[in-house]
């Protein structure tokens, strides 16, 4: 930066590296929150950036996308941590959603337009939980044709809303931890989810209609975990998006990844409790 001298707090945010948590609210993409926590920290630290080199100026990326109806936790690698989210994408990931029963959508969620409707008066707490049984552990599944996942390297979702004809991907093998019903109030029912990298809570959701000879489409999702971070502990709401609360929370959030050399830092202050690890 031509001879600029930064001060204290840019020395700082340049400093930042690992994972951490931030809340994504309903609304937002996901590369929009992370465009926002960058302008937010770039104006704090009083850098300049003038749109095209802002992205070689901080180095920063997430750890697998939520849809921009969804909310919930989003891991945010920076520094040295972006390197380390690929190994977020595959983790566990934990998730409550809400369904509707007797309606579905094209995109599968409340985004779409309505494609089919049918009655569901006859659908009882019991079928449902039945059901459930079905998509735990090892699954094929088909991915929802609205998603990210790329045709010759463009976006399905960006596809079909140009009005592409797009075929769907083939079932994949995913994985699902545990699956319970939270709640069933005709037509609403929410359901916790434990699932493995590549899983989609929309698809689930949908499967779970047709299993019943109705339709469903999810309303609300949110994620609760990811990897070790979870929404009640780790995740930072914006009004903590300052350079002091991320490195104090990159410091509490990289104490719970599996040791690698480079964090050993951090397990040396307390040298007596080394043995002891919970999680």
């Amino acid at each position: 930066a031509g001879g600029v001298v930064l001060g204290r707090s840019a020395d700082k945010l340049f400093s930042l590296s690992g994972l951490f948590a931030v809340y994504k609210p309903k609304g937002p993409t996901s590369a929009g929150v992370l465009n926002l926590l960058k302008e937010r920290l770039l104006a704090e630290a009083g850098v300049q950036t003038n749109g095209s080199k802002r992205n070689q100026v901080l180095k920063i990326g997430h750890g697998g996308t939520l849809d921009s109806a969804a909310a919930g936790v989003l891991v945010v690698g920076i520094g040295k941590g972006t390197k380390m989210l690929k190994t977020m994408l595959a983790g566990s990931k934990k998730y409550t959603a809400i369904g509707l029963l007797g309606k579905a959508t094209d995109t599968l969620d409340a985004t779409g337009k309505v494609t089919e409707e049918k009655p569901y008066d006859q659908i009882t707490k019991g079928d449902l939980e039945n059901v459930l049984q079905k998509f735990t552990g090892d699954i094929m599944q088909v991915p929802p044709l609205y998603s990210a996942l790329k045709k010759d390297g463009e976006r399905l979702s960006t596809l079909m809303k140009r009005g592409e004809a797009v075929e769907a991907k083939p079932a994949r093998p995913v994985r699902v931890y545990s699956l319970s019903l939270q709640q069933f109030q005709p037509p609403l029912f929410t359901l916790d989810v434990e699932c493995g990298g590549g899983f989609y809570v929309r698809s689930l959701v949908s499967d779970i209609g047709k299993e019943l000879s109705t339709c469903a489409t999810m309303q609300e999702l949110t994620r609760t975990k990811h990897g070790p971070f979870t929404l009640e502990e780790h995740a930072l709401y914006e009004d903590k998006w300052t350079i002091d609360e991320i490195a104090r929370s990159l410091e509490h959030c990289m104490s719970l990844l599996p040791g690698e050399p480079s964090h050993k830092k951090l397990k040396t202050e307390h040298p007596g409790e080394t043995a002891v690890s919970c999680e």
